[in-house]
């Protein structure tokens, strides 16, 4: 793995990367770097896209109508993510921030929110949910931002799961005393964690789930968790046992 920079600031761009490029910033975007960041004409920054991997760039405008980076040299190529969906059941505001940003930290390809019976939130900022996600990536060095799927009704999460998509399935009643072990074999493979709301999947959308192909039912333990915090200690687990932590 590419020894990654964390010492330069780092900003990700709409536009397209390559040698002597001129990139144009937006207005909150300039005011971090020569207002919170005081960069001068010369300092560098680290660009990414989600499509050319990550690049050097030199500030040589900034002044109060356009705020510029010229494009120098690719430090990393760009990579591809796991293939790993990550599907939960809305939580409010600061809750749904930090779940989004810690997704994006473990390595998640596609943020899909599912409207179960006793999710408790039901309107989502997905601007906000985009913002929290580049934030992560900008200050985890990661390359790729995932997708943000618009909410579905969980019966339609459940029609349109690909049977060839290990679900794993985080239910507290799940008798699983090693989830590691739960997991052994359903390596290389699509994978999706499945994060229920804070009061639980109901019975009927818990035997739905037990009834699809490809399923893990995975307890995280004798502890009852915060959706989450569940959603990081899932995560952890399906990436050491059969994700890119391997």
């Amino acid at each position: 793995m590419p020894r990654i920079d964390f010492r330069s600031p780092r900003l990700h761009v709409e536009a397209m990367l390559a040698p002597g490029a001129d990139v144009t910033l937006t207005k909150p975007q300039a005011h971090y770097l020569t207002h919170v960041l005081r960069l001068n004409t010369g300092d560098t920054v680290l660009l990414f896209n989600g499509r050319d991997g990550e690049w050097r760039a030199t500030l040589t405008a900034a002044g109060k109508r356009d705020t510029i980076l010229t494009v120098q040299e690719q430090t990393r190529g760009q990579t591809v993510p796991l293939d790993l969906h990550y599907l939960f059941a809305p939580l409010k505001h600061e809750r749904l921030d930090y779940m989004v940003q810690k997704a994006v930290e473990m390595g998640v390809s596609r943020l899909q929110p599912v409207m179960t019976r006793h999710t408790q939130v039901s309107r989502i900022n997905g601007d906000r949910m985009r913002a929290n996600a580049i934030e992560a990536a900008e200050q985890c060095g990661i390359l790729t931002l995932p997708g943000i799927a618009e909410p579905v009704p969980f019966a339609r999460a459940i029609a349109e799961h690909d049977p060839d998509r290990v679900l794993v399935f985080c239910d507290e009643a799940a008798d699983v005393k090693d989830p590691t072990a739960a997991l052994a074999g359903r390596g290389g493979k699509p994978l999706a964690v499945l994060i229920g709301p804070e009061g639980g999947f109901a019975e009927d959308e818990r035997a739905a789930l037990i009834a699809l192909p490809n399923v893990v039912r995975l307890s995280l333990g004798p502890r009852i968790l915060r959706a989450d915090t569940a959603a990081v200690a899932a995560l952890a687990v399906v990436q050491a046992a059969i994700g890119d932590w391997k």
